[in-house]
């Protein structure tokens, strides 16, 4: 009996390796809309918190009600900053990182000065950064490059920029540009920024063959909005494996 599609041999060694509670372990939940209503952020905790995913990604307007619904969860809360275009001041950038830790947030998910790279002043691409970081109190910081607007050299300027301002991931897109996660772009990062910092794809991931393709170029997070069917498809897969060995 076969109940399950079939992918890539090496995607399917990565998936019986996590298993699906290591599956829920890489994702952020995420809602980033901006029409986003109360019950919408309210139905995304509860996912969360019975899915045990590792975090839900939000617009920072939500973190104090993220909050209060995962208290005691186990579940992070990552706020959004200066998204998605990354292009306000540093100063507004570095006080809405101060607000979510104010409201409770775990970690920071900033969109890079895209300018500022494109324009080679990578200087105050640099600081933009660094100010995110000394305002997140110590909260674990991630840096949205958005790479569909960047050329692979400055792709690599802005991993080295990332981490020289102390974030520790790197995140490829926002999911609000041109187009979202690539896995050549993950391996490009990985390679950039070294075993020790973390590289998150976010954007256009909707599928489980996906997310384990982003895992295999070297993502240690992934951020979706279809979390909870790429959870059960995860099930459905050890479900048909376990039915083709009561058939052999």
């Amino acid at each position: 009996m076969i109940l399950f599609f079939s992918m890539e041999k090496q995607h399917e060694e990565i998936l019986r390796d996590l298993n699906v509670a290591g599956i829920a372990k890489l994702i952020d939940h995420t809602i980033l809309a901006q029409d986003a209503r109360r019950e919408a952020i309210e139905k995304l905790c509860t996912e969360a918190r019975n899915f045990d995913f590792y975090a839900v990604c939000v617009n920072s307007c939500w973190t104090k009600l993220c909050k209060e619904l995962l208290t005691g969860s186990g579940v992070l809360i990552a706020s959004t900053v200066g998204f998605p275009l990354g292009a306000m001041s540093t100063q507004a950038k570095a006080k809405e990182a101060e607000i979510c830790v104010k409201d409770g947030t775990d970690e920071i998910d900033m969109v890079i000065n895209v300018g500022a790279i494109k324009s080679k002043d990578y200087e105050k691409a640099k600081f933009d950064i660094s100010e995110v970081v000394k305002a997140s109190s110590g909260r674990l910081v991630k840096v949205i490059l958005e790479n569909c607007l960047l050329t692979d050299e400055e792709k690599l300027t802005a991993c080295k920029i990332s981490v020289e301002a102390g974030a520790r991931y790197v995140k490829t897109s926002t999911g609000f540009s041109k187009s979202g996660a690539r896995a050549e772009d993950v391996e490009l990062m990985r390679r950039a920024v070294g075993p020790d910092i973390g590289v998150k794809a976010a954007g256009s991931i909707r599928n489980l063959e996906t997310l384990l393709k982003m895992v295999s170029a070297g993502a240690t997070r992934i951020g979706t909005s279809t979390s909870v069917s790429i959870i059960r498809n995860a099930v459905s897969y050890f479900v048909s494996v376990a039915f083709s060995r009561q058939d052999v």
